[in-house]
């Protein structure tokens, strides 16, 4: 893990702890190694380790118990938080720990609301995909993805079923990943948003909308992201550093 200067080393650790928590496979032990196991393959101090474990005890994510060690929670609080703190490595974990769907992809026009993002191309490759609790079923989200066609062609469709977008991009594709810029509005759900996520039409939602940036400053991917309403809250943390 390569550690940003420029954001709290416990929220960086945290979010990627988070992330190897929720994609663990399922018959992976409960237990957690020590804080100085952990501090030591983070390359952090055992102070910034147990503030980033107290992060995820607070989420309900692990319980802490003394002379006994740290454990994975068999289930994670209900309402889960949508957190903008610029990393990779947040979006990575937000979108971790769900079952997801497929539901269609393949190349279009530019949609007029995104054309400013892809000012360079004919079309862009679509991508829908469903995410579901991964214990009880639940539709929890459902996102759109637009993606450049020359980054659309080197991806393996399998791999979404498996990962976040944001880590198919970064680890499967290659994709440098230089930004991300997150937007997240209240809005009422449409008739697709209200059947796909089992809820009624013009209930509140969450719309979360993603900007991913390469290297060379272009934009590879657009997401569009609806959240249940009475799944998730909004949460942004600002540091006075």
């Amino acid at each position: 893990m390569v550690l940003n200067r420029k954001l709290p080393l416990w929220y960086q650790v945290s979010q990627s702890l988070r992330a190897s928590i929720l994609g663990r496979p399922q018959d992976a032990s409960p237990r957690l190694p020590t804080e100085e196991q952990l501090a030591a393959h983070y390359g952090v101090s055992v102070l910034t380790m147990r503030q980033a474990l107290k992060e995820l005890e607070t989420e309900g994510l692990i319980s802490r118990h003394r002379r006994r060690g740290t454990f994975i929670e068999p289930r994670a609080r209900r309402v889960s938080p949508v957190r903008l703190l610029g990393s990779v490595d947040a979006i990575v974990a937000q979108q971790s720990g769900e079952r997801t769907t497929v539901l269609g992809h393949g190349p279009g026009p530019v949609p007029g609301d995104l054309a400013e993002f892809f000012p360079d191309c004919a079309e862009v490759v679509g991508y829908r995909r469903l995410r579901c609790d991964g214990e009880t079923g639940e539709p929890t989200n459902w996102a759109e993805n637009a993606l450049r066609p020359e980054i659309a062609a080197r991806l393996d469709v399998a791999d979404l079923e498996r990962w976040p977008m944001t880590k198919v991009l970064r680890d499967a594709v290659g994709v440098r990943i230089s930004r991300i810029t997150d937007t997240v509005e209240a809005r009422l759900a449409d008739p697709d948003t209200a059947e796909l996520l089992q809820v009624p039409l013009l209930s509140p939602i969450l719309h979360y909308t993603g900007v991913t940036y390469d290297d060379d400053g272009r934009v590879v991917d657009v997401a569009r992201i609806r959240y249940r309403g009475d799944r998730f809250s909004f949460s942004v943390t600002v540091e006075a550093h």
